[in-house]
């Protein structure tokens, strides 16, 4: 039997040396020393050897299993090592090839505008106020002298989501709050962005939701020079040192007087183009003086305080600034054109 072991390891360490890759290895790691391999023939039949011959033949046995375990382990390594590195040659990377290049975003055009306006506004003093876009009937309308069933309401065909809440038609509101939480206390100094919403068809100049910002100054003999002079440097910071405005008579419930206010074209400069239908004007916003009413109703006696407001639409803004004839592009995410205005 000795002999016979002897003989086995031979023979498995020979055909070991010569297997070609993993799985003819595993054919033979069974063949030798599964449990029906050949070792495992061999030492069924210790059962026929003397007490004194057991022993040696167990030792012998355990060497020869010892050796090829060990052989078979070491073939084990060698073949995984030689997949791992055939693997990182197939892998392999050129590290010196440039990289894909990562496209800059930029600021939305819309919200480019907001932060210029607001920067101009905050240079001259004004702070930020912000309200709720879903806005009660009493601050969207009535507390800006619009009772119920005022003629003046259909001027603004609203989203009313109950009998007295509302999407907010305007950023008005926002002054309204701002006026209470000031209880009285003077001066106030704000401009107040913002998402406002009505119902309207969608097309080149009119959508359902748009941007608004508002602007109210309120304290001691504020004046209607005060608004032109505040609205004339605004224009000039936005469009350019040599734009001049013009004032017109409007009508408006929460202001008395108004005024709509026009620029000089942006784009012939007042000479006279087809974007102003050769008027040389452009209107942007309208203004006024707070109106007494609406100054009572919010805790400030218009006997002692006056002040003016101002309200524009962030498209038209942006619109005109950009020479944009479609206020759809602003929503349509198309990156064909939001990728025009990454490097302004």
């Amino acid at each position: 039997m000795k002999e016979r072991l002897e003989a086995l390891k031979h023979e498995a360490v020979a055909q070991l040396n010569s297997v070609a890759d993993a799985a003819q290895l595993n054919d033979l790691r069974v063949k030798y020393l599964g449990k029906k391999g050949a070792l495992t023939e061999i030492l069924r039949g210790m059962g026929a050897l003397s007490a004194e011959e057991r022993p040696v033949i167990g030792q012998v046995a355990n060497e020869v299993r010892s050796a090829i375990e060990a052989l078979v382990e070491e073939k084990q390594q060698y073949f995984q090592r030689r997949e791992t590195e055939e693997r990182l040659a197939a892998e392999k990377v050129d590290v010196t090839l440039p990289g894909r290049p990562l496209k800059q975003g930029g600021i939305h055009p819309l919200n480019q505008v907001i932060q210029d306006i607001e920067d101009i506004f905050i240079g001259m003093g004004y702070r930020i106020a912000e309200g709720p876009e879903v806005e009660t009937d009493y601050y969207n309308f009535e507390a800006l002298n619009l009772p119920k069933n005022h003629p003046a309401r259909d001027m603004q065909d609203s989203f009313y989501l109950t009998e007295e809440l509302l999407m907010r038609t305007q950023t008005s509101p926002v002054q309204v709050r701002t006026m209470e939480a000031m209880k009285g206390e003077v001066p106030v100094k704000v401009i107040c962005p913002g998402r406002v919403y009505r119902r309207d068809d969608d097309d080149a100049t009119h959508s359902f939701q748009f941007h608004q910002i508002e602007g109210l100054v309120i304290g001691k003999n504020i004046r209607m020079s005060d608004l032109k002079g505040t609205l004339l440097q605004f224009t000039r910071e936005m469009f350019g040192p040599n734009t001049q405005i013009r004032l017109r008579p409007s009508f408006f419930p929460f202001t008395e007087p108004s005024v709509e206010v026009d620029v000089t074209c942006v784009k012939c400069g007042g000479d006279g183009c087809r974007v102003c239908k050769n008027t040389g004007w452009l209107e942007i916003l309208g203004s006024g003086m707070v109106h007494p009413r609406v100054l009572e109703m919010s805790g400030y006696d218009p006997e002692q305080y006056s002040g003016f407001a101002f309200g524009m639409g962030v498209e038209r803004i942006a619109m005109l600034k950009y020479g944009v004839d479609d206020i759809r592009h602003f929503f349509n995410n198309d990156l064909r054109f939001l990728g025009q205005f990454a490097r302004i």
